[in-house]
């Protein structure tokens, strides 16, 4: 009878301690990234009576209870943060915590400091690779992601132009010949920009076009020879001269009034094996034009996209891949150790992480402009409050009537 009392004393700390995992829950309802925990109760061992045979058997009450963290999917809920990150299946944020530890999270509340280093709200640093000149390799080691804020980032010469046009099947030579015409603009090395022009003249021959390529005077110190030269189509209307091997027509500028350096432009005719030039009973009409030179330009903003990837927007309207997030995957997470900040680290019953890219590897994907939710249920953790309220009061009924018994059977004497 006696055992009562340290069998109901361990059931009504148990009960305790399982309700202060509801509270902790219930205390993280809307911590980004948050999963709630669990309590397994089981009992102690059992004593035999009597023979020693097992017909009657008492246990020794409850042990400290057990809780395990459920890493289950939130919801993921759109969010204004241009950087914010949202994981959509398993796997962590990498992040190296201020004391240099590494650990992981699935909050994605990120922002950058005055430095452009990447940080969660906690002021952890988060992981990956940086990118270099718009490509990311990400067989390198992970480290901390700087973002260049505030960066210029330089100009770059025209080397390369195309137009992707339709020349009238149905023109005449003339007199007087029919003509189109077309422009594009282009940049020197000082990203001061100029504009190149393509007039196309019909010949007398069958499917032939002469064209001249040319700038504006005022733009050179010296008047610079336009480039000219014949293209021939088909009867299909496809162009054969040219071919795809080239070579294709270059314009040699020189003498640029900007001060900048030459610039030679080439006419890129084809796209792979395809014509972009064709010679149809239409219009005479430019569908899309393409260069590779651009002006300076000022980072406007930096973005999380999806897949982990960061954009830099760029005032010329360029978006160029800064960085890209890392993720771990890690076979068994709920042995993972809680360190505040949302955080976890690794213990000794965790499996070594494997890092490697969103999306790889068996890693969830991340969505940029999002957040997961905590995974706390109000309504089942109500419920596992009133019911281990319950459980708290009956075992405290249960010390008293044993105190009863006991002072009962000690009157016995008198």
């Amino acid at each position: 009878m006696f055992t009562s009392f340290s069998t109901a004393l361990s059931a009504l700390g148990a009960h305790a301690t399982a309700v202060d995992v509801v509270g902790n829950n219930l205390a993280n309802l809307n911590t980004p990234g948050f999963k709630a925990s669990v309590v397994s109760f089981y009992d102690l061992v059992t004593q035999s009576l009597g023979a020693g045979l097992g017909e009657t058997q008492v246990g020794f009450g409850v042990a400290r209870p057990i809780t395990l963290r459920q890493f289950s999917q939130g919801a993921i809920q759109m969010s204004s943060g241009p950087l914010d990150a949202a994981i959509q299946g398993d796997g962590f944020l990498v992040l190296r915590s201020q004391t240099g530890s590494q650990i992981y999270t699935r909050g994605g509340n990120l922002q950058v400091d005055k430095n452009g280093a990447l940080l969660t709200a906690t002021r952890d640093r988060v992981q990956g690779w940086v990118g270099a000149n718009g490509a990311v390799d990400t067989n390198q080691p992970i480290g901390d992601i700087t973002i260049p804020v505030g960066t210029l980032r330089p100009a770059s010469a025209t080397t390369n132009i195309s137009f992707d046009l339709n020349l009238n099947a149905a023109s005449t030579a003339g007199p007087p010949a029919d003509t189109f015409s077309g422009s594009i603009e282009v940049y020197d090395s000082l990203g001061i920009s100029h504009i190149v022009s393509v007039a196309f003249t019909k010949t007398a021959n069958p499917g032939e076009w002469s064209y001249s390529m040319s700038i504006p005077n005022a733009d050179v110190t010296a008047p610079v020879a336009p480039v000219t030269g014949t293209i021939n189509f088909n009867t299909a209307g496809q162009l054969v001269n040219p071919t795809a091997a080239g070579p294709f027509p270059a314009f040699n500028i020189t003498g640029l009034t900007s001060g900048a350096a030459d610039i030679s432009v080439t006419w890129n005719l084809y796209s792979g094996a395809s014509p972009r030039l064709t010679q149809f009973a239409q219009t005479s009409a430019i569908s899309a034009i393409a260069q590779n030179g651009n002006p300076a330009a000022q980072l406007i903003r930096v973005g999380l996209g999806d897949s982990g990837q960061l954009l830099a927007q760029y005032s010329n309207g360029q978006q160029v891949t800064v960085g890209q997030l890392a993720m771990a995957s890690i076979r068994n997470p709920e042995s993972l150790i809680s360190v505040g900040n949302n955080a976890y680290q690794l213990s000794a019953r965790s499996a070594l992480p494997a890092i490697g890219a969103p999306g790889t590897g068996g890693r969830g994907t991340i969505l940029g402009g999002a957040i997961e939710n905590s995974t706390v249920d109000i309504a089942r953790e109500f419920t596992n409050l009133i019911i281990l309220q319950r459980g708290y009061q009956a075992n405290s009924r249960v010390v008293t009537t044993v105190d009863e018994i006991s002072q009962e059977t000690i009157n016995l004497k008198r």
